[in-house]
């Protein structure tokens, strides 16, 4: 690969979480599932989109919003956090704190000041909606926390039509750490349910909107038997091959990169990548990183992406596979053999596959390992009582490993 040299350029590629990189390929029917979601009339159904890390669920979140706000739509929400999830009282703090961004600039009242002095001035001393005043709302309303959101979100959205908005989405990612805590009696899963399905039916059009990984769906299931009618699941899955291509060359095309990249390289790069839009950012950026240096340099340009792979199992893979204990790598190791671990298997299929290791797995001790897999962030039990592993390509990286 040779190249005329011209001018200096960034990179540029972007990988990172929740970084919006610098063409979005695909995502178009992702996409028109939530335009169709905003023409609602009444608001029947909301929305969980869901997928595997370094999918693209933050940025397909952030082009929702965009659409969003052309519909004449206002939008809140924010990362949903471990300890917004642990009591009612902390859900209710992060929904009136979010609420209070678009609601600060409504004047609920006006009243004269009169300043005296030499000469008596006259001065209009305005209050609006803001946190403050959202919380002292709540503060004031009977009944439990569902009951108190219920009512200031009726009198909040009563101010808000009056600029007549088509209405609110309610946006939440890493919506998969909500969670309800019966030994505690705190139940703000079921709590942030409760409230818009009550809200929903008293025609108040407010949209929620849940990203995470895919054990948020059944746990919303799990709190709510309704909400297997109250949602519609998108599932973010790869990029085809046509779409990686895209997104890889487009972004070389909109910066005039004067380093192009071969045909057969842009293959190497789709087929390592899996079409995972954070792999194909990581591998771009990593080959333009090394094309850069040796542009500058004038010295020949050869890039291997055999040898970013291995950067890839360190920055990406190995923090989660150090958490892992060594039976639990074990296993892993087994999982990884199986012809489709990337997709998704059973406790048979790993009882079956382990008995030719020399440390066979019995289908209890199977079950209980999984769970703690899951916990760690390495794998989940989907709705159909199969398993998968919750990181992308994570079988492809332990089969690299060598043995411990």
């Amino acid at each position: 690969m040779s190249v005329k040299k011209t001018k200096t350029f960034a990179n540029p590629f972007r990988p990172g979480a929740g970084h919006k990189p610098p063409y979005l390929a695909g995502r178009e029917d992702e996409k028109q599932e939530f335009r169709k979601l905003l023409d609602q009339n009444v608001i029947l159904t909301n929305m969980v989109l869901t997928g595997l890390r370094g999918v693209g669920k933050t940025v397909l979140l952030d082009e929702f919003r965009t659409i969003a706000i052309h519909a004449r739509w206002l939008w809140v929400g924010t990362d949903l956090s471990e300890t917004a999830s642990l009591t009612e009282e902390h859900l209710a703090i992060r929904l009136l704190t979010d609420l209070s961004a678009i609601t600060s600039s409504i004047v609920i009242d006006r009243q004269e000041a009169v300043t005296v002095g030499f000469i008596p001035d006259v001065s209009t001393v305005e209050r609006t909606l803001d946190y403050p005043a959202l919380k002292g709302l709540f503060d004031r309303q009977a009944g439990l926390v569902l009951d108190k959101l219920k009512a200031t979100l009726e009198t909040a959205w009563r101010l808000i039509a009056c600029s007549q908005p088509h209405g609110i989405v309610f946006a939440y990612d890493e919506a998969q750490n909500l969670a309800d805590h019966a030994a505690a009696s705190q139940f703000p899963l079921s709590v942030m349910l409760d409230l818009f399905q009550s809200l929903q039916r008293k025609g108040i059009p407010f949209l929620l909107v849940l990203v995470g990984l895919p054990p948020l769906f059944p746990k919303l299931v799990e709190s709510r038997t309704y909400a297997e009618r109250m949602f519609h699941v998108v599932t973010l899955e790869r990029l085809n091959e046509d779409e990686s291509r895209k997104a890889i060359r487009e972004p070389i095309k909109q910066n005039a990169c004067p380093i192009p990249l071969t045909d057969r390289l842009i293959e190497e790069i789709v087929q390592a990548s899996a079409g995972y839009p954070y792999f194909i950012q990581f591998i771009c950026r990593e080959v333009y990183d090394v094309a850069l240096q040796k542009y500058e340099s004038d010295q020949p340009l050869r890039v291997s992406v055999v040898e970013i792979t291995r950067k890839l199992d360190t920055d990406f893979f190995a923090g989660r596979w150090a958490r892992a204990t060594q039976r639990q790598r074990d296993l892993l190791r087994v999982i990884a053999q199986l012809e489709h671990c990337d997709l998704e298997f059973s406790v048979l299929d790993i009882v079956e596959q382990s008995r030719s290791s020399d440390h066979p797995f019995s289908a209890s001790h199977i079950s209980q390992m999984l769970v703690k897999l899951a916990t760690a962030g390495l794998a989940y039990k989907n709705r159909h009582g199969r398993y998968s592993f919750a990181v992308p390509l994570l079988g492809q990286f332990v089969r690299r490993q060598p043995a411990d």
